[in-house]
């Protein structure tokens, strides 16, 4: 019998397909692992609820653990909804070290009493300055909504003029 353990321990290793230097798990997408009935249950949720590499993910995470002789099944579980909250310091420094630029702050709990619909002061809506990964420089501008996926947002640096993804806070 395999533990949860172990499994934990070989789904380590699985990048992101979208951001390499990242592990499923460091960005929070791997969320459970259990015994069931007919071997192990893996629990996945995406970034967002549309994301075009989830069936990839999904993929991944069957042929390590089929590699491995483990049989499972992979789950997709939207709520709650995943939250870059789960991203750790350690995962915030690779993204920034690659040319992302981290999500700044904290999003709000995701708790039952929470209300979906909350209001925003307007500086919440301008946001906070964005630092650029490669100079450090909070001289920036974003230049689209949507970056290299639909997490990301554009940004360019106006000190180094170089253009970088932000991982935008959810």
């Amino acid at each position: 019998m395999t533990s949860t353990a172990a499994v934990w321990e070989l789904l380590e290793a699985i990048p992101d397909p979208e951001i390499p230097v990242v592990s499923l798990r460091e960005l929070g997408i791997l969320r459970d692992v259990r015994e069931g009935p007919h071997g192990m249950v893996v629990v996945i949720t995406p970034t967002y609820s549309g994301c075009p590499a989830m069936g990839q993910i999904e993929d991944d995470v069957k042929a390590v653990l089929a590699q491995a002789n483990i049989r499972a099944e992979v789950i997709t579980q939207l709520a709650p909804a995943w939250t870059t909250d789960w991203m750790s310091d350690a995962t915030r420094e690779k993204l920034r070290s690659y040319g992302i630029a981290p999500p700044s702050g904290q999003c709000a709990s995701h708790g039952p009493q929470e209300s979906v619909v909350q209001f925003m002061a307007r500086s919440d809506i301008d946001g906070p300055a964005i630092a650029c990964p490669r100079c450090s420089s909070v001289h920036t501008v974003q230049t689209s909504r949507f970056g290299s996926t639909a997490c990301k947002s554009l940004w360019r640096c106006l000190d180094c003029s170089e253009p970088f993804d932000y991982f935008k806070p959810y």
